[in-house]
């Protein structure tokens, strides 16, 4: 250990010993006025009292678990605190006469006397002193309490969120799973050789999405491989109507996203933006680094006689809810939807990914 760390455990050592000699010199004060005497004679009553006062003081936790043990009521605690502060305050000047007995065959003859004069202050004292270190276990019991109600609080709504993203991702997987059929469906027809090759995209696909799928999150280069899987296969289907164009930053790709929460956004991107595009368009991918937060943006052309609700659906409903879920208010979710341009944004903390 070395000597900067022993410093704080020592002044902890000494905080104890501060406090014991506070109370003693204080106790010495009282006994003075209550019985005066000689300066010496009264620190050797009053020190070591003091220090016997806090040996008995010691037993203050156990007769606290005793008072609530099954749930007891603040009458039953309040009694058995009185009780005990009593018996405390009996049993300490039952131990301060045997000391005073003590300093009598030395050099103290008259500390005796002086300490039956003070009975009252001393029996005061240690009843006081008892009741307060009662007092001083019962708070620390109800922080403990309280503690334990946070994080059993915390701890459900964990929980919660975790059913929250069960749920979402319950729903996000069929969706996708449901579009990519249909679109193999419309190629066995009109091209076998696209059909196979979007199949076997699509096994890559799945096969990669189910296993990122079991984790809480993965570095945004993976996320990244399966927007880029997904939208290969959907080229296989438009053809040179859908150019991609990946606009991202090298120190983004070992940040930490969730499993496919790009996914949806590129679906809705093409299949509300591009697919309605006689001429097709490009979509864009961009992610960048913005002080504490990571910027991910995807952005489509659009109609611009599309219905108002066009690209509202369930994937980007999903996708705002598992960002609330997982971050709060740190997760945000913005569309900026123009006549001819279509832009969803999304912002949550950067932090790099956990390897595992």
């Amino acid at each position: 250990m070395s000597a900067r760390q022993a410093v704080p455990g020592l002044l902890r050592a000494l905080v104890p010993l501060g406090l014991w000699l506070l109370a003693g010199l204080a106790l010495a004060a009282a006994f003075a006025l209550a019985a005066p005497g000689g300066l010496a004679e009264t620190v050797a009553v009053a020190l070591p009292l003091a220090a016997m006062l806090g040996a008995l003081c010691v037993s203050a936790p156990y007769v606290v678990a005793a008072s609530t043990l099954g749930g007891g009521r603040s009458g039953r605690a309040l009694a058995t605190a009185l009780v005990a502060a009593i018996a405390s305050g009996l049993l300490w000047v039952v131990v301060g006469s045997l000391w005073v007995r003590l300093l009598a065959l030395g050099p103290f003859p008259a500390a005796p006397a002086r300490f039956i004069a003070a009975t009252a202050l001393f029996f005061s004292v240690g009843t006081l002193g008892y009741l307060l270190a009662i007092a001083r276990c019962h708070l620390r019991a109800a922080e403990e309490r309280l503690r334990a109600a946070e994080r059993q609080a915390l701890e459900a709504e964990l929980l919660a969120r975790e059913a929250e993203l069960r749920a979402l991702k319950a729903q996000l997987d069929p969706h996708f799973l449901f579009n990519s059929l249909n679109s193999v469906s419309a190629l066995i027809g009109s091209d076998p050789k696209a059909a196979r090759r979007m199949c076997l995209l699509l096994a890559g696909f799945f096969r990669k999405s189910l296993g990122l799928g079991r984790q809480r999150e993965i570095p945004l280069a993976e996320e990244l491989y399966l927007a880029e899987t997904y939208l290969a296969i959907e080229q296989v289907r438009f053809g040179e109507r859908l150019q991609v164009a990946m606009a991202i930053a090298e120190e983004t790709l070992t940040l930490a996203v969730p499993p496919l929460l790009l996914q949806p956004l590129v679906e809705n991107a093409v299949h509300h933006g591009v697919a309605q595009l006689i001429e097709g368009g490009e979509v864009r991918v961009a992610a960048r680094r913005d002080g504490a937060e990571l910027e991910l943006t995807v952005e489509n052309p659009c109609d611009p006689e599309r219905p108002a609700s066009r690209g509202t659906g369930v994937g980007l409903a999903n996708v705002r809810a598992r960002l609330a879920a997982l971050f709060g208010e740190e997760g945000r979710l913005t569309v900026d939807a123009r006549p001819e341009r279509y832009r969803v944004s999304l912002r949550l903390p950067a932090r790099p990914a956990v390897a595992g």
